[in-house]
């Protein structure tokens, strides 16, 4: 009787473990599903990926830092600008001004 024992615990200890392995293997098919299905969704609905979105990123933060350079850079050109009007202004004798001459427009 023990060997009939000994070898329905065997018997039921094997088919214990093949469910595991089936369970296992059910599970990573219905992720599998899953993830393909949730792909299809987010691709109707032109949602950027990551790695196209952590580009974008940089290129932006890049253009603010040249935007930055750019903007102090024409601050000081502008009061180089003033300086030297000021300078020539007070070298020189008054000129009249000509009304004639329309002002360019930025």
């Amino acid at each position: 009787m023990t060997q009939t024992t000994s070898r329905l615990f065997d018997e039921v200890a094997k088919l214990m473990t093949d469910a595991a392995g089936a369970a296992h293997g059910a599970r990573k098919e219905v992720e599998t599903a899953l993830r393909a299905q949730a792909e299809r969704v987010l691709n109707e609905f032109d949602v950027v990926k990551r790695d196209e979105f952590e580009a974008v990123q940089a290129m932006a933060q890049k253009a603010r830092e040249e935007n930055e350079r750019l903007e102090a850079r024409i601050s000081e050109l502008e009061a180089l600008l003033v300086e030297a009007a000021t300078d020539s202004v007070s070298a020189s004798t008054p000129r009249p001004i000509r009304h004639d001459k329309p002002k360019p427009s930025y």
